[in-house]
């Protein structure tokens, strides 16, 4: 088992099944998410007999940084599993902080139509101390600290859920890496099950949906998922998310030509979502060879931002990144496994 992939509460427990105390728990986070030590045998506070049984039971396996791609205020990470599986993750810099997109599956079986990532069919789920060694490695290779996390690289994190709520616990442990709650976001294209068990757990991590449409008719023709679970079922499961959490919700809403972007796809979506609290994101599409979708020119983006705002719809348009690097989520992995 990977240590990385061990919950504070996880340790405390194995330490205690050993006979040791629990406090140990907290030593070992120290070495391996302050310090950042690289073998048990530099853990020196802990007794030889203490770290030979960890050196038993544990690996401390990192990924492997294959490729990485710069450019300005953004840099991609193509990333090697134990299985020669590839991930990516994206470092932004903001103005906020430094924000990192962490991929949550080998793969996706969503297959939304615009979606590089989507392409290439679900693998595996990845295990949490592999999401955690993403964190670890981009903040290593940029000597910067991580201050918010969002799940919307390669895969749907609702699909991976224990895993992700794993994570979630190791990431935002004050022990641990110690990323806010707040500063970290979940996304899911709609599985409504895992969006109410989501809502029971009362967390204040944030929850951001991709809607990418504002009716069924749209949506069931660029995202699969619809047909499971149609825009009724997530919205009434968004609404009482809403009334449990009362935490604002993100819609990101990827701006297809010709597709989701005119008028009255504004004007449907204002009315879909009058009187929530929650913002959308209206994010300007990254075309790729693979797939046929074109990107909405910007002054009709920002047309259809002006209708949002006229009927009171919390409203951004997402900065543009990766101009210079393969920019769709996905696209670095599909691009090095067809040797580009």
């Amino acid at each position: 088992m990977n240590i990385y992939g061990m919950t504070l509460k996880d340790l405390e427990n194995y330490f205690l099944d050993i006979g040791e105390k629990k406090f140990k728990a907290i030593q070992v986070y120290d070495w391996l998410y302050k310090k950042r030590v690289s073998s048990f045998d530099e853990m020196s506070n802990i007794k030889k007999s203490v770290i030979d049984r960890l050196k038993k039971d544990f690996s401390m396996e990192d990924i492997k940084v294959l490729k990485v791609q710069n450019g300005k205020d953004v840099h991609k990470y193509l990333f090697e599993l134990s299985d020669l599986s590839k991930v990516e993750a994206v470092l932004m810099n903001h103005d906020y902080g430094n924000s990192l997109c962490v991929s949550t599956q080998v793969g996706c079986n969503m297959g939304c139509a615009f979606c590089e990532s989507g392409r290439l069919k679900k693998v595996r789920n990845l295990e949490a101390y592999e999401m955690v060694l993403q964190i670890l490695n981009v903040e290593e290779d940029l000597k910067i600290r991580i201050s918010h996390v969002v799940l919307m690289g390669i895969g749907e994190p609702f699909d991976n859920y224990d895993n992700v709520m794993k994570f979630i616990d190791i990431i935002n442990s004050d022990f641990g890496i110690a990323i806010g709650a707040r500063h970290i976001t979940v996304s899911t294209c709609g599985i409504v099950p895992k969006i109410r068990e989501f809502t029971k757990e009362k967390r204040q991590v944030n929850l951001a949906i991709s809607l990418h449409a504002p009716n069924d008719e749209i949506r069931n023709k660029i995202m699969k998922i619809n047909k499971v679970y149609p825009l009724k079922e997530v919205m009434n499961a968004v609404r009482d998310y809403l009334k449990v959490n009362n935490r604002k919700v993100t819609f990101e809403y990827i701006m297809l030509k010709d597709i989701n972007d005119s008028d009255e796809c504004a004007l449907e979506l204002a009315f879909l979502l009058k009187g929530m609290m929650a913002y959308v994101n209206l994010i300007p599409y990254n075309e790729t060879s693979h797939i046929e979708f074109k990107k909405t020119d910007r002054d009709k983006i920002m047309h259809f931002y002006d209708i949002l705002k006229k009927n009171k719809i919390n409203v951004t348009v997402r900065r543009e990144f990766g101009s210079e690097v393969s920019a769709a989520c996905g696209q670095l992995r599909s691009n090095f496994e067809e040797g580009k």
